[in-house]
């Protein structure tokens, strides 16, 4: 009780001394405050995956009763993956806000707000009392609102951060309607109530899950939910946007995961429903990943693909629990909870290693960058890393948890149904889909931005970061590679959290074998590896006396500069884009050639989010079209507002009245 008492008071403690100190201190005080909270709920979470579950009750009001704080090993998973990416975040954080050393004010509150941020996420895994819950959920938006509007003096940035918050409140909203209708009926917030409450009645269940289901699918970006999403991430500065895409929208997974095991629903139909909504996620957010120009707005779309492959573990997962199939379950949700922490930290990286592009060039437009193998060795390597992870080759850890869903897809083949064998040829389709754009989207990335000669001369020095900055980003690489490499590891500890949906503990369970054949295929990836390292060691040596010449890249047999005749991030995606036009909203501004001496030409083309466009923008259009039809009604004449003030106050007299006399009158007849 006293470690929890500690957790809560030492935040706001330290929060209070910010914005006292200078620069350097305020930096040593984040690290210091997240470490403490770091090490305070490890030490909880790593006992509840060795199979221990805390409970404790903390004092409320006459209002919230009684506040459970419960620590099961689904939550002791999730725990675990903030803490690790708020570390590195918050060290790599330290050195890139340098830059913006001189804006004193905003870096107080930049900094008061992370905290709370890691300290709600926190909160929001361990607390059962939907009231308080609903409380914490509320800072923890408004905290990360304000680390993403950090660069307020840009209106893009201000624009996105209201965008993000706007959307938060939408969530909100629902979880506070599913909450309030169980509360009404158990009288009481406790989350153990809400499984009462739906005991025995498959419509209330499937109807309250739906609800929830709305309100966390928001916070994690699911297609069509998802419109904030690449607006917040480009927006916040890098350490912020890797953790926003590592655990803020993970959140909402760890909601819809809490939910499955209280509310208990008609667990074949919400598998369906999950299972429909994340290959839709997972297609649509690398489709509009790849015609992205603007580096980070390409990562947050695969965040949102990579949230449909969570959930595509997460939806037949749900389908082994209503069906009985142990083997689909086990997969399922060890897939998805695997993915949870690999995105975590791939993604993570990828955003870190953008935001050194950023630092060095003062752009994120892909269309400007290129050659930046020579300046930013590390960081291209480091890149390189988190695009091959998250694209799903070995021998790195996106492998590993795809293979893992891509099983249980293929043992579902067994006594499958027509209609169940239709949804896996699909699903595995959409897999296969996903991961080869996602191979595509990343080697136009990877391609455009790191290799090539540069498209664009820079006024500054572009050189690589400072190894300190280096240091949390090659600690991520090294995760990368070790769950790549051992991967029984990881998933040993994943049996408690998997039991919780298995209602089974068995660490020999015949799916985990399937480890054998990941490992066996990790593992021949890396002598391949390590047989290049050693051919071209020996090539370096037996040629170390020769002198190297650097020439320019070949320029594809013409004459001239070469950087016009290379592919720019649009022209390598044109065939793509062609194929897929019906599912892509693209701009173009072109000036076309002319004449038989042509001056100049110009083209340019810029990409929309075709969802966005129908389910929000043209509803907010209608809405302005329909209220532009009353805007006489403000025409700034005196004497109108007067009409409206009297109108008003004879309504607010005449209604009581006049629903007085009707009462009166439906009495009257009555009598007769």
């Amino acid at each position: 009780m006293r470690i929890i008492e500690a957790f809560v008071i030492l935040p706001l403690v330290f929060a209070f001394l910010i914005p006292f100190v200078k620069e350097k201190g305020k930096g040593i005080i984040v690290i210091m405050v997240i470490l403490i909270n770091a090490l305070l709920s490890s030490y909880f979470a790593v006992n509840s995956l060795l199979g221990k579950s805390y409970e404790f009750f903390l004092p409320g009001s006459l209002i919230s009763g009684l506040i459970p704080i419960r620590i099961d090993s689904l939550s002791g998973w999730f725990i675990l993956i903030i803490n690790f990416v708020f570390i590195t975040g918050c060290f790599y954080g330290l050195f890139y806000m340098k830059a913006y050393k001189k804006q004193k004010n905003s870096i107080s509150l930049h900094a008061i707000s992370f905290i709370i941020l890691h300290s709600t996420l926190i909160s929001l895994c361990v607390i059962q009392n939907s009231l308080v819950f609903l409380v914490v959920w509320e800072i923890m938006a408004l905290s990360a609102f304000l680390v993403i509007i950090f660069e307020n003096e840009k209106s893009a940035t201000v624009k996105a951060g209201i965008n993000y918050l706007i959307q938060s409140h939408v969530c909100i909203l629902f979880l506070m309607f599913g909450f309030i209708w169980a509360a009404i009926d158990q009288n009481s917030f406790d989350f153990k109530n809400i499984s009462l409450f739906t005991s025995g009645n498959d419509g209330k269940a499937i109807i309250l899950f739906l609800i929830f289901f709305i309100g966390f699918a928001i916070k994690s970006g699911f297609v069509p939910f998802h419109t904030w999403l690449p607006y917040a991430h480009p927006a916040a500065p890098a350490h912020i946007s890797g953790i926003m895409s590592g655990v803020i929208i993970k959140i909402g997974i760890f909601g819809i995961l809490r939910m499955i095991l209280l509310i208990k629903p008609d667990y074949t139909l919400i598998g369906y429903i999950i299972l429909t909504v994340s290959v839709i996620s997972g297609l649509y957010g690398v489709m509009q990943a790849i015609i992205q120009h603007n580096l980070k707005k390409l990562l947050a779309y695969h965040s949102i693909e990579n949230i449909g492959i969570i959930g595509i573990g997460i939806g037949i997962g749900c389908i082994g629990m209503g069906s009985g199939n142990q083997t689909l379950t086990t997969l399922g949700f060890a897939g998805a909870l695997l993915h949870t922490l690999n995105h975590g930290l791939f993604k993570s990286l990828l955003f870190y290693t953008a935001g050194n592009v950023y630092q060095a060039t003062h752009t994120l437009n892909i269309e400007n960058l290129g050659g930046l193998v020579k300046k930013m060795p590390q960081t291209t390597f480091l890149f390189l890393i988190a695009a091959i992870a998250i694209s799903g080759i070995p021998p790195f850890n996106g492998f590993v948890s795809e293979f893992l869903i891509y099983n249980g897809l293929y043992s579902w083949l067994h006594n499958a149904t027509l209609a169940a064998l239709i949804t896996i040829v699909f699903s595995i389709l959409a897999l296969v889909l996903i991961g080869g754009l996602a191979m595509l989207c990343f080697t136009k990335a990877f391609g455009i931005v790191f290799l090539g000669n540069p498209r664009q001369q820079f006024n500054h020095e572009v050189k690589e970061v400072s190894l300190f900055q280096l240091i949390p980003l090659y600690l991520i690489a090294f995760f990368i590679v070790f769950i790549g490499l051992f991967p029984d590891l990881f998933l040993n500890v994943l049996n408690y959290p998997v039991s919780l949906f298995t209602g089974i503990l068995d660490k020999n369970f015949k799916p985990f074998n399937t480890v054998v054949a990941i490992r066996s295929i990790s593992q021949t990836m890396w002598v391949l590896i390590l047989v290049v390292i050693l051919v071209f060691s020996i090539r370096r040596f037996i040629t170390r006396k020769k002198s190297i010449v650097t020439l320019t890249t070949w320029g594809c047999g013409y004459v001239g500069i070469a950087t016009k005749t290379q592919y720019t991030a649009n022209s390598f995606i044109r065939p793509y884009r062609k194929l897929f036009k019906p599912f892509l909203l693209i701009f173009k501004h072109k000036k076309n050639i002319e004449g038989i001496f042509p001056d100049s030409a110009h083209y340019e083309s810029h990409s929309y989010d075709k969802i966005e466009k129908m389910l929000i923008d043209n509803p907010i259009r209608a809405y302005k079209s329909f209220l532009g039809k009353f805007v006489f009604l403000q025409n700034g004449k005196l004497q109108f507002y007067i009409i409206y003030g009297i109108t008003f106050i004879l309504a607010v007299i005449c209604i009581p009245i006049i629903y007085k006399i009707f009462f009166i009158f439906i009495e009257f007849l009555k009598q007769l």
